[in-house]
């Protein structure tokens, strides 16, 4: 405990210089406006800055790019508030009572609860962060060549097992990732695979166009065909006061939600969405007045934001202690950090310590700033809700376009970008996620070339992956992650049968 205190004293060293204060000041402020305007979320808004950060110290990159990530935990409180929209998919439990609480007249309050609530939950996520990481980093540095393959495994079939949606979908769209990880040349025997005699595909795809597409341009034209013309609720600066009945009647929903949302940050694949959800439920169970719940509880809404912000701070334990990424978000993060040349995993925290713990430290400053920010400049952030969409979309095309072409200097990228935002536009239409596509990308190098370490180490033999106690855990826990959500789907299936079975018999009984 004192090394990890020591280390976070060293990492504010790091997060306090000029240079990073205002980098974590740009980047939590970005945050705020991405997660406030509807359609775009945090990992997209970070996949569509990543080439600003070419040419920046890693640490302020990271430090930028994560200040991206929670500041838009906050931001996509405003749209969901004063117009009913959520501004990013983790807002949605709180567009539930948060607009009822402002067409009461109570907007302040719930985006004062929905600040406070953050901060408070933020600040306890990154406490934790301190104390969780190292220890799990150093259990992690054990591991040799099959935990490595056995672990990026994991990562992805979790996306299947705790993600929501169908776990197919999930399995099959990683699938795809690995697919375009494979695109190039191969890393051991230095032949051309899947290029298709196209030269420039002879370094494979870079993460750059897969991200920036998939999520960003996607992203954007998915909006287009949305309308967001309803006329935002004004709120005035003393509006944004909590009264005591209103803070004593919340702050048991932000332990609850804060708490929750940090557990549920931690399994790879939940995220900041799932734990907005769960926390929403479980703070209407424990709630003395659950009729108010989809009416107007000020309760809930402090329960959902500050579950999703503490999931944000909880999913970077995953990335930092094991190179695993724990949402769409830290994968955004993590390619980030393979662009800035480093190697993610268990090493990492020995190997970057000043820039690990630099970031951590600057959580701590960024979950101040956005305290300061939001409540007094709350009004101001909510008039940016008056521009039209239609209006940024076309902006934000072209400067992530160009940001594409200035990281490579090729117009190749830019054709592979549009591509790949015309595949993620798809796969929105056809309802699957694309979370575990960015996530096998990232981790397709690692896991290739830890199964490939293995076998030639075993001679071929697979039973190296059963030979030491950590591998068959993990294995278990990948095996676990298939099964799980298979015998839920068959389940479901059952129940859907005898449904309608029983449907049946009582319209023939009649």
């Amino acid at each position: 405990m004192i090394d990890a205190l020591v280390s976070l004293g060293n990492g504010f060293g790091v997060a306090l210089t000029p240079t990073n204060l205002l980098f974590i000041f740009i980047g939590v402020c970005l945050g705020q406006i991405i997660g406030a305007l509807p359609g775009l979320g945090p990992s997209a808004g970070m996949a569509l800055l990543l080439p600003i950060t070419f040419g920046l110290p890693a640490a302020t990159a990271i430090m930028m790019l994560a200040g991206i990530m929670y500041g838009g935990m906050y931001g996509g409180t405003l749209t969901s508030v004063l117009v009913n929209v959520p501004g990013e998919a983790a807002s949605v439990m709180t567009a539930v009572d948060g607009h009822k609480l402002a067409k009461q007249g109570r907007a302040g309050a719930a985006l004062s609860v929905s600040a406070i609530g953050s901060f408070i939950a933020g600040v306890g996520a990154v406490m934790l962060l301190v104390f969780v990481t190292p220890p799990l980093a150093e259990f992690a540095l054990r591991f040799s060549s099959p935990e490595y393959f056995l672990l990026a495994v994991l990562g992805i079939t979790a996306t299947a097992s705790i993600g929501a949606g169908s776990p197919v979908k999930a399995i099959l769209t990683a699938i795809f990732g690995l697919m375009i990880a494979l695109v190039g040349t191969d890393p051991i025997l230095g032949s051309e695979r899947l290029t298709f005699g196209m030269t420039e595909l002879l370094d494979g795809i870079d993460f750059l166009p897969v991200a920036i597409g998939i999520f960003g341009i996607a992203e954007v034209l998915s909006s287009l065909e949305r309308s967001y013309d309803s006329e935002p609720i004004r709120t005035r600066l003393r509006d944004m006061w909590l009264s005591a009945k209103d803070w004593t009647a919340c702050r048991f929903s932000i332990l609850r939600g804060g708490i929750l949302g940090f557990v549920i940050g931690l399994m790879p694949g939940a995220g900041p969405t799932v734990a907005a959800i769960l926390a929403y439920v479980t703070e209407k169970r424990f709630s003395p007045h659950p009729e108010k719940f989809g009416e107007g509880a000020l309760d809930g809404v402090a329960a959902a934001e500050s579950a999703n912000n503490s999931a944000a701070h909880g999913a970077l334990i995953p990335m930092l202690a094991l190179g695993i990424p724990g949402s769409a978000s830290t994968a955004v993060l993590l390619a980030a950090l393979v662009l800035q040349g480093i190697r993610p995993g268990p090493g990492l925290m020995v190997e970057q310590a000043d820039l690990v713990w630099g970031l951590i430290a600057s959580m701590f400053i960024g979950n101040v700033i956005l305290l300061v920010l939001n409540l007094p400049l709350a009004p101001v952030f909510g008039a940016l809700l008056r521009v039209p969409y239609e209006y940024l979309a076309p902006g934000i095309l072209v400067i992530s376009l160009i940001g594409t072409f200035a990281t490579t200097l090729s117009l190749f990228s830019v054709g592979l970008t549009l591509f790949f935002g015309m595949i993620g536009y798809l796969m929105m239409k056809a309802d699957l996620p694309r979370a575990p596509v960015v996530l096998a990308v990232v981790l397709a190098q690692l896991m290739e070339t830890s199964l490939r370490q293995s076998l030639m180490l075993s001679e071929g033999n697979l039973w190296i992956f059963v030979q030491r106690p950590i591998s068959i855990i993990l294995l278990l826990l990948v095996i676990g992650s298939l099964a799980v959500p298979m015998l839920g789907l068959l389940t479901r299936r059952r129940m859907e049968r005898l449904r309608r079975s029983e449907a049946k018999i009582s319209i023939a009984t009649k």
